[in-house]
């Protein structure tokens, strides 16, 4: 009697959890125009994206209490139709980070379809659980299971701290601010090093970048790479998404302007060559019970098979089309 074919995700991780996977493209909207604007092109394109609403730069002083509210009653309505939309709240420090908090828990609509919370500024791992308190007990007044946060790594503190960072479980993704990082260098680093192709080539914002990537792979968490802040050339955003995501490892982008984020889905998808390959490989392996197979004069086992999964699991998020019968291996 033939066995039933095994899941990939059932086969390849029994003895480990599974990475986390997030959409490529993480694209910051500050102003309820852009907010809508957003939220319109996620229903037109599908959840290839997240969105962040931006407490932080985005409420004008003295409008912070107005300014959560209007976006709680975006997240809450009947337009957000996939519920990928996250909150940059302000920092810890701020006055209004508790009523931030507060106001985004307090609808039972906003809880339970609040994708994530973005922590800025963030310098030790103590003060990021102690923030993970307070959010998991508002939403535990609406049974919400833990609300994913992400972190930014904007100081030289946070990145001193990066591994026991990542390390925290509620935490799924940790984004590297590169403006506020060279910023507090004092003049150390210079200014080009925050835009191409200084930053990818200035030693300390390289160092940066590997560490904020090391820590969260070997954690099993989401890489998010800096903006590109010349959003009126889209083969620029191209060109960093793809440096960042094949030779820093980040597996995921902040896009500024709509029209980044279809450069930023392009530059970090598979490409179709890799997906075919993962296809023929995943196949044969599936059918072999996940042993060790040979396919086209090379060996592959379950070590090729978790790459090659992950490659599919990223062309799905990003909308790529996956060939017939791929979509039984995602």
């Amino acid at each position: 009697m033939t066995s039933p074919l095994m899941h990939p995700s059932q086969a390849l991780f029994q003895d480990q959890a599974a990475p986390i996977f997030l959409p490529v493209c993480d694209h910051y909207a500050g102003s309820e125009k852009l907010m809508l604007k957003s939220l319109s092109l996620q229903n037109e394109l599908g959840p290839v994206f997240d969105i962040t609403f931006d407490c932080e730069d985005g409420a004008a002083v003295g409008n912070e209490f107005a300014h959560i509210q209007m976006l709680t009653q975006i997240i809450a309505s009947d337009d957000n139709q996939f519920n990928r939309i996250g909150v940059r709240v302000h920092h810890l420090d701020h006055p209004s980070f508790q009523q931030d908090i507060e106001q985004l828990l307090r609808s039972r609509e906003a809880c339970e379809k609040l994708a994530y919370i973005v922590l800025p500024k963030v310098n030790t791992a103590n003060e990021v659980r102690t923030a993970i308190d307070t959010i998991n007990q508002l939403s535990q007044i609406h049974n919400r299971k833990a609300i994913p946060i992400h972190l930014l790594i904007e100081t030289q503190s946070a990145l001193a701290n990066v591994q026991a960072l990542a390390a925290i479980p509620q935490v799924e993704c940790l984004s590297f601010g590169i403006m506020d990082f060279v910023s507090s260098h004092w003049g150390a680093i210079p200014a080009s090093a925050m835009r191409s192709p200084a930053q990818f080539t200035h030693p300390l914002v390289m160092r940066a970048k590997l560490e904020i990537a090391a820590a969260c792979h070997l954690y099993g968490k989401v890489p998010s790479h800096s903006v590109t802040t010349d959003f009126k050339d889209p083969s620029i955003t191209l060109s960093d998404a793809t440096r960042a995501s094949q030779e820093f490892g980040f597996a995921r982008m902040w896009s500024i302007h709509p029209n980044q984020i279809k450069p930023i889905v392009k530059g970090m998808a598979p490409r179709s060559a890799e997906i075919n390959e993962a296809v023929a490989i995943l196949t044969s392996a599936q059918e072999n019970q996940w042993g060790p197979i040979e396919l086209h004069g090379r060996l592959h086992d379950r070590a090729s098979y978790r790459y090659y999964w992950t490659v599919l699991k990223k062309a799905s998020m990003s909308g790529v089309n996956l060939p017939e019968g791929a979509q039984y291996l995602v």
